[in-house]
């Protein structure tokens, strides 16, 4: 194989591995992924510490650094906080940390922190009889809302008038203790959050196969991969760090080869090319025929693992027969791909000795999601590629947090992985609720968010709850979620750290304590739990939403059925010790952990528990999956309808252990393009800001990298338009319109691309419009449709036209480093920072964590089922 070295023309040979010891000082906006480390197959990703300080604070003069994880993204890498005169000043990684080895990205570097001396809440506000917002205090405000949710509960709706719309960005005890209040003391089905929209996909997908939510992968499996397929995952982008692991592979020897499967040039379609691989671009909402297409060259070819697809699969005859008719030919018809490049990357992933997947919105927000992404599962399992070093699948998640919606049921579904339609599942949840069972809504699906959203538009729910998000800026086709806002008979209740888009509609703001001003644990995508302390106080009166919650539940008197309160708990340490109880003998098991296990060292995969005591870095080891009836956390669902399937029908299957091989013809997408809107619509992210900007966007160092939204065309398209690079257009489907500036990019013909995270009127830190006066927001445009399974909407299609309103007076603010980079140049400024930007690179002479031990030696006991237990993680003197 050729070098990845080689350069080709135009490019930038990476900076040079500064010796151990050596400290580099680095502009972390301009070079994203920092100072490469390579190393080879099978050995440890080296150690490089990033920090970064306010200008005027050296690392001498830190008070004390605080235990955190940054939550910026949904890598979860280990940092500490520094403090200074009661100040958050700074950041660095954490060495010892198995998830990023001391490494840091630019989000977590400059944004996770500067907003905490800007334009925060610090008191409760109320509407008052003239329609504004006004300052008030604690109790008045939770007695307007517990006296309008007694009311409300003592109609005939009860619970059902209730609903809780929250985020992924809180802690794991907070989650836990909302789902107990909601499910056990309000009795409502109606808890989801903007999880719904990044990750909802992730969990049905590893239900389907699997039978139960959880990654079956490890970012170790970086180190032991030959080939790393990243469908709909701009991973350069999304999660920095992880990919400065690819990266760091792929600047060493025997580098794996890179498949990428996007629309878009990103830099990870860049590696695939420089890697020998493939970089495969199929139109949005066209997903599953592609899989289809890579599915039937496997089969077709006989890279198969016969052995392991009869002992530990079912429904392989019909997954065979289902992809049949998908030849390369036909598939590119419909994808609008080379045949050539789909046989190229299948021979990949079928010749390769180990390969690691990973999946993100470019397939969850898309048409068929959940089969599509049940796709990539059933290529790893036709060739026995799961639960051994370098052969993982990570469905990624978007959020820091969205895997402890998941598993505490905030998202709707049961704590613990446990199934609604199980009632010994239900048994379980009232037995540690000590309610009776019928408290438990269960007796029909839990109610997703785009649900939510209807029933408030129907006026059946009369409170929502909204923590620690931003619908008016994320949700699909703005213009209606509005609408739902305004409505006179709905209740709104945001709980966030700054007046929003969103809580200015709402009728009583509380004053959220944010990261690093609380103490709790959360879990990342690949189930390493973190602890994170409390650094400073919050600003004012801002609570912990913890406490917020407890305080609600104490004003309304939930009880269970002994008379004592349903809540027990009264800090984040009570409440983490009854989720451990809550995960007792499930696949998500917690008992062997603790708040003093967690602190000093590394983040620790779960399960944790007598078998596994220092966790577990991968799944199915030896191939047993969770879909034994008494165990699994769904029976299924059929994936083009979404309808489910039964238990009774599901225990015909009998399973016993094993996965399912989940089939689906491709079908077109609800939306296409037509002669009145000649273009596919689609939206995403940008390296340098993060969903809202509620938080990157009051980083000075982020806002100038991505100040505004622009809108991304291909260079033949903008050709056809009479659009130059900067000029104003407007893109409008048949649900509303945007402006921003053009850039002339390296996507697809055919494909308008926007950043999702710029609001239509408000900017971060502003109380004007945005300063062209029209609305800029990517979802005033996207559908209000959703995935049959996962609920997920489909935010990465639709129609649109494009048209040119005026000439422009400069670049689009597009930055120039990763997927958003000018087709031409030449005459666009480059990205970067500023002064006081610098970061601080040490390669540290401490050890990286060592790889996983075989099970045999990992400890006494017999590793948990399905499970390969981790090494001990390194811990601090």
């Amino acid at each position: 194989m050729r070098s990845v070295e080689r350069r080709r023309p135009g490019t930038r040979r990476p900076r040079r591995t500064p010796p151990k010891e050596e400290a580099a000082v680095s502009d972390r906006i301009a070079d994203v992924w920092g100072t490469r480390t390579p190393h080879a197959r099978d050995t440890p990703w080296p150690v490089r510490v990033d920090s970064h300080l306010d200008a005027d604070v050296a690392e001498q003069d830190v008070d004390r650094w605080v235990q955190s994880a940054c939550v910026l993204c949904s890598n979860g890498c280990g940092c500490d906080i520094a403090v200074k005169d009661g100040r958050m000043v700074g950041v660095r990684g954490r060495a010892a940390d198995t998830v990023n080895h001391g490494r840091l990205g630019p989000k977590g570097l400059y944004g996770s922190w500067q907003w905490s001396r800007t334009d925060r809440l610090t008191r409760p506000l109320v509407r008052d009889t003239d329609g504004e917002l006004a300052e008030s205090d604690w109790d008045t405000a939770m007695e307007r809302i517990v006296t309008r949710s007694k009311e409300l509960l003592a109609t005939d709706a009860g619970g059902l008038s209730h609903a809780f719309y929250t985020s992924g960005q809180l802690f794991l005890e907070e989650y836990y203790t909302l789902s107990v209040l909601g499910k056990a003391g309000l009795g409502t089905p109606h808890m989801d959050g903007n999880t719904r929209l990044c990750t909802a996909t992730a969990a049905a997908a590893l239900k389907e196969s699997f039978g139960s939510d959880g990654q079956p992968g490890s970012y170790s499996d970086i180190e032991a991969t030959d080939a790393v397929f990243l469908y709909g995952h701009n991973m350069a982008e999304t999660q920095t760090v992880l990919w400065a692991r690819v990266l760091d592979r792929v600047h060493g020897p025997n580098p794996p080869r890179v498949v990428a499967v996007d629309p878009r040039t990103t830099k990870v379609a860049e590696a695939a090319r420089e890697t020998g691989g493939v970089h495969l671009a199929p139109l949005p909402g066209t997903n599953q025929a592609l899989m289809n297409g890579l599915t039937r060259e496997i089969v077709h070819n006989g890279w198969l693992d016969e052995d392991y697809i009869a002992r530990h699969t079912l429904d392989f005859d019909e997954l065979r027969s289902t992809v049949e008719p998908y030849t390369p030919e036909h598939v590119a018809e419909i994808c609008r791909v080379p045949a050539a490049d789909i046989r190229r990357a299948a021979e990949i992933f079928g010749t390769s000795e180990r390969v690691l997947s990973t999946v993100l919105q470019g397939f969850y927000q898309s048409h068929q999601a959940t089969a599509a992404s049940c796709a990539v599962n059933n290529l790893h399992l036709l060739r026995g590629l799961i639960g051994r070093p370098g052969c993982g699948i990570l469905q990624m998640n978007g959020q820091p947090t969205a895997q402890n919606t998941r598993e505490c049921g905030a998202d709707g579904d049961l704590p613990g992985f446990r199934n609604w339609n199980n009632s010994r599942h239900v048994q379980e949840l009232a037995e540690l609720c000590k309610v009776d069972p019928m408290a438990i809504p269960h007796w029909a699906p839990p109610t997703h968010a785009m649900q939510i959203w209807r029933y408030c538009e129907q006026g059946s729910v009369k409170l929502l709850w909204i923590s620690g998000t931003n619908p008016a800026v994320s949700l699909p086709e703005l213009p209606r979620v509005r609408e739902i806002l305004r409505r006179e008979n709905l209740f709104v209740i945001v709980q966030d750290g700054f007046l929003t888009e969103t809580a200015r509609f709402a009728d009583v703001v509380l004053p959220a304590a944010m990261w690093g001003e609380k103490q709790g644990t959360f879990t990342n995508v690949n189930r390493t739990v973190h602890l994170s302390g409390k650094a400073v106080e919050p600003p004012g009166e801002a609570r912990a939403d913890l406490d917020i919650w407890l305080d609600y539940a104490r004003r309304m008197d939930f009880r269970n059925r002994d008379g004592a309160p349903l809540v027990p708990w009264s800090d984040a340490e009570g409440a983490f010790e009854a989720w451990k109880e809550c995960t007792r003998g499930r696949l998500v098991d917690y008992t062997g952990l603790s708040y003093e296990k967690l602190r000093g060292g590394s983040g620790i995969p779960w399960p944790v528990n007598e078998a596994a005591p220092e966790g577990t870095d991968r799944l199915y080891a030896d191939a047993e999956f969770p879909t034994r009836v008494d165990a699994c956390e769904t029976y299924g669902h059929d994936l083009l309808t979404g309808g489910a399937i039964d238990e009774q029908t599901y225990r015909a299957k009998r399973a016993e252990g094993r996965a399912f091989l989940k089939a689906a013809p491709y079908v077109p997408p609800p939306e296409t393009p037509d002669e009145s809107h000649p273009f596919a619509f689609t939206s995403g992210r940008t390296v340098y800001q993060f969903h809202t900007r509620t938080k990157t966007g009051r980083s000075r160092a982020l806002r100038r990298a991505a100040p505004d939204v622009w809108i991304e065309l291909s260079r033949d398209d903008a050709a056809r338009l009479g659009v130059r690079e900067g000029d104003r257009v407007r893109v409008e489907s048949p649900r509303g319109a945007m402006e921003g500036a053009a850039r002339i990019g390296r996507g697809r013909d055919g494909v308008v691309f926007a950043p999702f995270h710029y609001g239509s009127w408000e900017a971060p830190g502003t109380d004007g419009a945005a300063p062209d006066g029209h609305p800029r927001a990517a979802n005033e445009l996207t559908l209000t449709e959703w995935d049959p399974v996962s609920k997920q909407p489909l935010f990465k299609l639709g129609k649109a036209r494009v048209t040119k309103v005026a000439d422009g007076t400069g670049p689009s603010p597009g930055p120039t480093t990763t997927a958003s980079a000018p087709a031409e140049p030449d005459g666009v400024p480059r990205t970067t920072g500023g002064p006081g930007d610098e970061t601080s690179e040490r390669m540290d002479a401490a050890p990286p964590p060592r790889p996983p031990v075989p099970a045999a030696q990992a400890s006494s006991g017999r590793p948990a089922p399905g499970t390969t237990p981790a090494t001990a993680p390194y811990r601090e003197d």
